[in-house]
């Protein structure tokens, strides 16, 4: 189908009830070409795989990882109002939210033609430029910008279309190990559409670090029983008499990662439904072999002993989304540079030249702490 048109079905399902996909909501697990091999449900399919058309996968990775518009900001911190907060790490909003807009994710996904990621963390809301010259702040009589109207579908997608990058010409492979027992028959079966979201937890817990810091929280490094040295010198910025410990903001930070990827995947069964589609959100797949298949770093276990198994700790793949940390940064000052190079720089949340939805975009930007 040349890629200016679109089916009629693709109407019915921009159309289709919210609340009808929220409570027609089920796993179906089951597609063509599948066979459940025993037990009360044994069933062979009678039909050969069908995969998803390119404007089948193309909707529902986008509806998964896609842009939106530009993100509204944080307005104001008690702590050091009138100036606004710097929390946000991007620029442009996606289909589902981020804790302070910190937006540590990429999504990844794979088929029988291949594996590929949808490269959206820092990109602009489709259609809109990346930066522009600094504006001349309005006078008062200049009126807001009207609120975006609904987005031209099509050119949504076009949008994403071109931001997929190809890591593989073939299906992702997944040793049988690796997938939970229930899931064996069906995952990463030809024919099927997996969706993998991947939160980069090295800038996440920067970026909390520095949220805590502009609230008036230290840290104490309650792993190894020790403060952090040097301190007492930001003792201004905090309470150095009382510090959050570190494991907490850890904690903390992966289950803000693990609520925004969840989010990512419900949008993506919440379209299934508009589209008629099976599928269903899962994490019945070992994580480890997942990242391992996508070729991304792992380094083992720095620390430990323990009789049980070890897990590795995958920090980046190569080129492509890689962690602030070893080996992809020489020392964390770098991490931390890199971090605020995309708060602060050309393109991000807090440079005057990144356009977004104000009257004065230039100078709400320009007016981050």
């Amino acid at each position: 189908m040349p890629r200016n048109e679109l089916p009629p079905g693709f109407d019915a399902a921009s159309r289709f009830p919210l609340l009808a996909a929220l409570l027609g909501r089920r796993s179906r697990r089951f597609p063509l070409g599948a066979e459940i091999p025993d037990g009360p449900l044994a069933y062979a399919s009678k039909q050969p795989p069908m995969p998803l058309s390119e404007l089948e996968r193309l909707l529902v990775v986008s509806t998964v990882g896609g842009g939106t518009a530009w993100h509204h900001l944080i307005f104001r911190g008690e702590r050091y109002a009138p100036q606004l907060s710097n929390y946000a790490c991007a620029a442009g909003g996606r289909t589902f939210p981020s804790a302070a807009a910190f937006h540590t994710s990429q999504v990844f996904f794979s088929d029988d033609s291949g594996v590929y990621m949808l490269d959206t963390r820092d990109a602009p809301p489709p259609g809109q430029p990346v930066s522009e010259d600094v504006p001349e702040p309005p006078g008062p009589e200049d009126t807001p910008p009207p609120l975006p109207g609904p987005p031209d579908t099509r050119a949504w997608l076009e949008a994403h279309r071109e931001r997929i990058v190809t890591l593989s010409d073939t299906r992702l492979s997944v040793p049988s190990e690796a997938v939970e027992a229930h899931n064996t028959w069906v995952a990463n079966k030809p024919g099927t559409l997996l969706v993998i979201p991947v939160a980069d937890l090295s800038q996440h817990l920067l970026a909390n670090i520095c949220y805590y810091l502009q609230n008036g929280y230290l840290l104490y490094d309650d792993i190894n029983d020790c403060p952090i040295p040097d301190l007492e010198e930001f003792a201004d910025l905090g309470d150095a008499g009382e510090p959050l410990p570190l494991s907490f903001v850890e904690q903390w930070t992966f289950g803000e990662a693990v609520t925004e990827l969840s989010c990512a995947c419900f949008a993506g069964t919440l379209v299934l439904q508009a589209m008629g589609l099976g599928g269903w959100m899962f994490n019945g797949l070992d994580p480890f072999a997942i990242l391992e298949a996508l070729g991304f770093t792992p380094q083992e276990p720095g620390r430990g002993g323990h009789p049980g198994r070890a897990t590795p700790n995958h920090v980046g793949l190569p080129g492509v989304m890689e962690g602030l940390c070893p080996p992809f940064v020489t020392d964390m000052t770098q991490a931390v540079e890199k971090l605020c190079q995309r708060k602060f720089g050309p393109g991000g949340p807090v440079h005057p030249g990144t356009p977004g939805p104000f009257r004065d975009t230039a100078g709400v930007r320009g007016a981050a702490q």
